[in-house]
């Protein structure tokens, strides 16, 4: 049974090819299950996500299968497929379950060690059609990328802008359990920010907008309070966390209109999350007391050293990964000498039963206890003879003259020669 890849992804084919291809989840096993049911194929798992769309088929054809990975992957393109053909990738065995592995621990994401992509490769095997080779390739990348977050600390660190603000608050506060949180501004990077926050324990109180319609459907979603930008005094009178991204030319959180109101407070610390460009939040307001502003570059400086942090623990993560596919690789070789194993143990069953079945007529003169005493050790001897041959025919499999070694056991020991005659 051999293994083929076919796929694209980010890093080599641009966002408008990428789309081209992306699939949810339920065609993605529609798909699968389609290709399996193929003549040359018996397996089949579709992973696609926002950075890649990946075909896993399995078969006893090589030569067929590579060729239907290939061209159902292009067939997904459609009109594109001429231009999506020179940065697509075909990998085959040990470098598909590698590339799996990899793409399972994070490894290959443009975020090293993102969290999303191990449940999206677990729901693709779910949903897709395994059988006995990618049953276990899989769970093996399942594995590999449970192994690679619980031995590295590859997912740690925030490694986006609205996981940095998340865990910046929760270093000022040491818990958000409870803490109250403004947006001011609903566009895409505040809601990010805040669902971050939410995850963390925090509280979306109020969401503030130029426009009260765009607030109201932010904060409809995150069951907040919704006014305008007119209501931003009061919103920071009982607020923990401010995050301000409007597309406002000026500061939108001034000192001059504030300071009373966040001296009112007495110390009670606020934070102010400022992602706009240009700013919105006034720097001036870090000079009061309990105030603390942090803008878009000090919060993308935290990233790259998160970045740098988790690059480092995907060398020991790549370790894991190589680990893992040469286990895969030993698995798959030791394929190749089962059926010689296999008939060898059977031969050798036979002739045990043959000469037993001889000397019937002697044994049956035995008690029945006696009888048994003489099958089981004769079966332990034969057994035992081919235990240490089993052991090392397994061995020899995964060097390149391992097939030869099967090769040689069947001569020997004329294995299926009965069936030629």
């Amino acid at each position: 049974m051999r293994l083929a890849l076919a796929g694209v992804s980010h890093h080599r084919a641009p966002l408008e090819l990428r789309e081209r291809v992306a699939v949810d989840l339920a065609t993605a096993g529609a798909l699968a299950h389609d290709l399996s049911s193929a003549e040359a194929v018996h397996e089949t798992v579709v992973l696609s996500t926002c950075n890649r769309t990946e075909l896993y088929l399995a078969s006893e054809d090589e030569q067929q299968l590579a060729e239907l990975a290939d061209s159902a992957l292009l067939a997904l393109a459609g009109p594109a497929a001429a231009s999506l053909a020179p940065v697509a990738y075909r990998l085959a065995d040990e470098s598909a379950a590698l590339h799996l592995f990899r793409v399972a621990a994070g490894l290959d994401s443009m975020v090293p060690g993102e969290g999303e992509i191990l449940g999206q490769v677990r729901d693709a095997f779910e949903a897709g059609a395994p059988g006995p080779l990618l049953d276990r390739v899989f769970r093996m990348a399942l594995h590999a990328g449970r192994r690679a977050r619980v031995e590295t600390a590859i997912g740690e660190s925030p490694a986006s802008i609205p996981a940095a603000a998340a865990a910046l608050a929760q270093q000022v506060f040491e818990r958000l359990d409870g803490r109250r949180v403004v947006l001011v501004g609903a566009g895409r990077m505040s809601e990010l920010t805040a669902r971050n926050l939410r995850s963390r324990g925090a509280t979306v109180t109020v969401v503030l907008n130029r426009t009260l319609e765009r607030a109201e459907a932010l904060a409809t979603e995150l069951d907040a309070r919704a006014s305008t930008l007119d209501d931003i005094g009061a919103a920071l009178a009982d607020a923990d966390v401010v995050v301000s991204s409007t597309s406002a030319p000026g500061l939108v959180v001034t000192a001059d209109d504030l300071a009373a109101t966040v001296r009112a407070r007495r110390g009670r610390p606020l934070l102010l999350v400022d992602l706009a460009v240009p700013r919105d939040v006034d720097p001036a307001l870090a000079a009061i007391d309990g105030c603390f502003v942090y803008d878009l570059d000090d919060l993308e400086a935290i990233v790259s050293a998160s970045l740098a942090g988790r690059r480092s623990e995907a060398v020991e993560a790549e370790r894991i990964v190589t680990e893992e596919a040469e286990r895969f690789r030993a698995w798959q070789a030791s394929l190749a000498v089962v059926p010689a194993i296999a008939s060898l143990r059977a031969r050798a069953e036979e002739i045990r039963a043959a000469e037993l079945a001889r000397i019937e007529a002697r044994l049956g003169r035995l008690p029945a206890g006696d009888r048994d005493v003489v099958d089981t050790v004769t079966a332990q001897i034969v057994n035992k003879l081919l235990h240490l041959p089993t052991v090392r025919m397994k061995e020899a499999a995964v060097t390149p003259d391992g097939v030869l070694y099967a090769d040689v056991v069947r001569h020997l020991f004329g294995l299926g020669e009965e069936s030629e005659t």
